[in-house]
């Protein structure tokens, strides 16, 4: 999973589009995968830093929670209905949004597609 971030952070970081979509989000980010726990730190749109909890001493801004199957299948190149999108993960009872709804909602696009980078890197290597 760490390698799955790290391969967002490279991506990111070559993607003005993105930068300029994210360029007002400085926030960290909770993913939380099973029991594993993830912390995206991003700083004015770039991913600074992701660490590996849990962590009672990190503050988060929202935290999207979901499990390593329905994860493996949102990043599938051409998802199945359902694990398309982060809000379709939580419709179909396989993801959760907690936190600070609102600045979800203000970077979703940016989030959004960021969370989507490794789909086009999984139709590259197919």
């Amino acid at each position: 999973m760490i390698d799955t971030f790290g391969l967002i952070k490279d991506r990111l970081d070559q993607s003005p589009h993105l930068l300029r979509l994210g360029r007002l989000f400085s926030e960290t980010v909770l993913i939380e995968v099973d029991e594993d726990e993830y912390y995206l730190t991003f700083d004015k749109g770039h991913l600074v830093s992701v660490a590996q909890g849990p962590s009672r001493k990190t503050p988060w801004r929202f935290a999207l929670r979901t499990d390593a199957e329905a994860l493996a299948k949102f990043w599938e190149p051409l998802p199945e209905p359902g694990f398309h999108d982060i809000f379709g993960l939580v419709k179909i009872g396989r993801g959760r949004v907690d936190g600070d709804i609102l600045s979800l909602v203000k970077n979703l696009r940016f989030f959004k597609e960021i969370m989507a980078i490794p789909r086009s890197q999984k139709e590259a290597a197919q």
